[in-house]
């Protein structure tokens, strides 16, 4: 017995330099970890629908279409009909009806580049915030300052026959349905013949003063002279008329309002229908035109062609719809077109946000033609890495969902999904980041690209936030990796 004991003794008196030694080689072994690959980790990143270096579309984690844009504290919101993929009984893709859309996504950038994605808004339906609408198209939003506080409205469509409003204290809700019913309907004055009514655009011009332009749809045999255009004054409160709709002479009209002030002009714009072959102006179907006046109310003098239809560029045809906008100085473009749809390869015309920059024209041209791209817009300035980033907040990705809305807007991964932040400042060095994210398996950082060594990785767990040793300085492109399903809220670089 003795024998086995001073053994065992022994033997555990040789071990212990070589237990001592793999203790002490523990951080260099995760400091090499941490210099390797994805792919010497066996870790495969899904694939993005963005192509390298292009910037539209703005978000590929759900369609978004007619985008209507705003800009309220140094941001642009961007709010869009929610286009869903529609299935036949054979679950078979096919053509979007538009039937089943009763939300509206909102979005916002201070740099053009990087987008949050404020979730989906509940509009319409018996779960939606207006129970007695049947869908939500088209949105435009405007914030105004009402008893001295300022308030936020967003219009839609409740299909081609109404325009609804919802109220909130903030550009991201919670929204609320103060009117309780719709804002525009056949019974409107002037608005019986109308053919669809549909795709508003509201603006507030300098003196607070708000109004709406809505209409389109051509009857039969007036594709010249449509004479479906409508604009009317909004009462103080937004959510009322001021007078009767008036009626736009628009020609060749289609679809699809825009209302904006520049310089000391009214421009109203619209898509031109699929029937302005010969026409005296030059115009070209399905392409976004514009209309100037000295009064919001016209009348509207044709002013020229600002965007051809979106299939030259792109080579896929379809409704054009636009929102304008200026932001520190510059005009852009919002509008929609189809390469997430290409990329999935699918088609049944679902659609996608881009934005370009429009050039203002000399004489009496307001803006230049716009041509689209796929580069879209240059970041106006880095992201400040040391604040509080919600994890919505993206330049590109694959694999994630966001679900909830507003402050509840939270991204949820699966095994190889990632976002990427593009040109995120570090300043003169950071020694760490703190991840908000619950859930299981891990999350690796990296910097610049998802082919590079890892920067920082961190096993997830329940308790949700984890610190990460991460030495950056400058401006880099920043990756989240997950190999597993993880809730991902916020990060924030110290």
């Amino acid at each position: 017995m003795r024998h086995w004991i001073a053994l065992w003794l022994a033997c555990a008196l040789c071990l212990l330099p070589w237990t001592a030694l793999t203790e002490g080689q523990a951080e260099a072994v995760e400091t090499e970890e941490r210099n390797m690959t994805l792919a010497e980790m066996n870790i495969t990143p899904l694939k993005s629908l963005k192509k390298p270096g292009e910037g539209n579309p703005l978000f590929t984690q759900r369609f978004g279409a007619d985008p209507g844009a705003m800009v309220y504290g140094g941001r642009v919101y961007v709010y869009l009909t929610d286009d869903a993929i529609e299935y036949d009984a054979a679950g078979e893709v096919k053509e979007n009806s538009y039937s089943q859309i009763r939300s509206i996504t909102c979005l916002s950038s201070a740099d053009l580049v990087n987008w949050t994605d404020h979730g989906q808004i509940p509009v319409a339906g018996p779960r939606g915030i207006a129970r007695w609408a049947t869908n939500s198209w088209a949105p435009c939003a405007a914030h105004k300052v009402i008893d001295g506080k300022e308030k936020f409205f967003l219009y839609f469509c409740n299909g081609g026959n109404g325009i609804g409003v919802l109220a909130a204290d903030s550009p991201t809700g919670p929204w609320r349905d103060e009117l309780g019913h719709l804002l525009i309907t056949r019974s409107t004055p002037n608005c019986a013949g109308v053919v669809w009514l549909f795709d508003p655009a509201v603006m507030v011009d300098e003196d607070g003063t708000g109004y709406l332009a809505f209409g389109g749809g051509v009857p039969k045999g007036k594709d010249e002279a449509p004479g479906t255009g409508r604009i009317v004054r909004l009462g103080d409160d937004m959510l009322s008329l001021d007078g009767v709709p008036v009626t736009l002479d628009v020609p060749w009209l289609f679809e699809d309002s825009g209302l904006n002030r520049v310089g000391d002009r009214y421009v109203y714009s619209y898509c031109s229908n699929w029937n302005t072959a010969g026409n005296p102006l030059l115009l070209t179907s399905g392409a976004i035109q514009y209309m100037t006046a000295e009064d919001p109310l016209g009348p509207y003098t044709y002013g020229g062609e600002l965007f051809p239809n979106q299939g030259r560029f792109f080579g896929l045809y379809g409704n054009n719809h636009h929102s304008l906008v200026e932001f520190e100085g510059q005009w852009y473009l919002f509008y929609h077109s189809r390469p997430v749809e290409k990329a999935m390869g699918i088609t049944g015309n679902y659609r996608s946000p881009q934005v370009d920059c429009i050039e203002l024209g000399g004489g009496s041209r307001v803006f230049r033609s716009v041509r689209g791209t796929m580069k879209g817009v240059p970041q106006l300035r880095p992201l400040d890495a040391r604040q509080r980033t919600e994890a919505g907040c993206m330049a590109d990705q694959a694999g994630i969902r966001v679900t909830g809305c507003g402050p509840d807007a939270r991204v949820e991964t699966v095994p190889g999904s990632w976002i990427r932040v593009a040109g995120a400042d570090f300043g003169e060095g950071t020694a760490a980041l703190t991840v908000e994210a619950a859930g299981t398996g891990r999350v690796y950082v990296l910097a610049d690209s998802l082919t590079g060594p890892v920067a920082a990785w961190g096993d997830l767990s329940e308790a949700g936030t984890l610190t990460l040793p991460l030495a950056l300085s400058g401006v880099h492109d920043l990756y989240f990796l997950f190999d597993g399903g993880a809730v991902f809220t916020a990060w924030q670089a110290r």
